[in-house]
């Protein structure tokens, strides 16, 4: 179990979608983005982006997507300078590979994974496919993740096969609508219900999905938490452990 270094904090945020609806839109979140990445410098230990960084990402063998260069320059700066960072893959950039890893020094993780600073366990993960229910998505990953269709895909060019995700995507947003603004309530939230179960299985203090865009915080158990970290598309949300207490925040900046 690490310790976490005095006056430092690990930070937690996802779900920028960077790249929707449109370019103009895309750019000025990423520079909110970057713009927050910058105010935590000075105090980060270690920074957990938790999925859906991009709304579509394809790492082609020789190619990765065009743009978000602030971004990804501020990541580089962040991990050149010693600040972990460390990125779970969403269901909209589930497809990442190595690129990470090897250009950012940044580990990709592809499943839920349990960390732990100062006595308190944190089980961290996008959130989708998590839960009972949502089974159409359940299939539809399975075949995503299959190696064959991801070989597939891989021999549509880029121009095809990243003009073809970006218009389902599209259409999935405008099926969603505003399914992800309201709360649906503890026994209908199926990462609550997750966490419930779980909990019963191995102590954790802090259940850190994100996904659900909607920011969550709530007690689950006497020792454990729900946070859900919203998202960077209208709530600007994100939340710090400083080595005893977990909060989640709206960065006011980002309005």
């Amino acid at each position: 179990m690490q310790q976490l270094p005095p006056n430092k904090k690990i930070y937690f945020l996802s779900d920028f979608h960077l790249g929707a609806p449109d370019y103009a839109s895309s750019l000025v979140r990423e520079k909110k983005v970057v713009a927050f990445l910058e105010s935590i410098q000075h105090d980060a230990a270690e920074i957990f982006i938790v999925g859906d960084i991009f709304d579509f990402w394809f790492e082609y063998k020789t190619t990765v997507p065009k743009g978000y260069t602030r971004l990804l320059g501020k990541l580089a700066e962040l991990t050149d300078s010693g600040i972990l960072v460390h990125i779970f893959v969403g269901n909209h950039d589930m497809w990442m590979k190595d690129y990470f890893q090897q250009e950012l020094n940044i580990p990709v993780y592809y499943q839920p994974k349990i960390f732990a600073w100062n006595e308190h366990r944190f089980f961290i993960a996008h959130g989708d496919g998590l839960g009972p229910g949502d089974h159409g998505y359940k299939f539809l990953k399975k075949i995503f993740t299959n190696s064959i269709c991801k070989w597939l895909f891989e021999w549509l060019h880029p121009n095809w096969g990243i003009g073809l995700a970006n218009y389902f995507s599209k259409k999935s947003r405008q099926k969603t609508g505003t399914a992800d603004d309201i709360f649906l309530g503890e026994d209908k939230e199926w990462l609550i219900i997750f966490s419930k179960e779980y909990v019963q299985e191995l102590p954790i203090q802090y259940f850190v999905f994100g996904h659900r865009h909607y920011p969550i915080d709530i007690k689950i158990s006497e020792t454990s938490r729900y946070i859900n970290l919203g998202d960077w598309i209208q709530h600007f949300t994100y939340a710090s452990f400083n080595g005893s207490t977990m909060q989640l925040h709206q960065w006011a900046t980002g309005n």
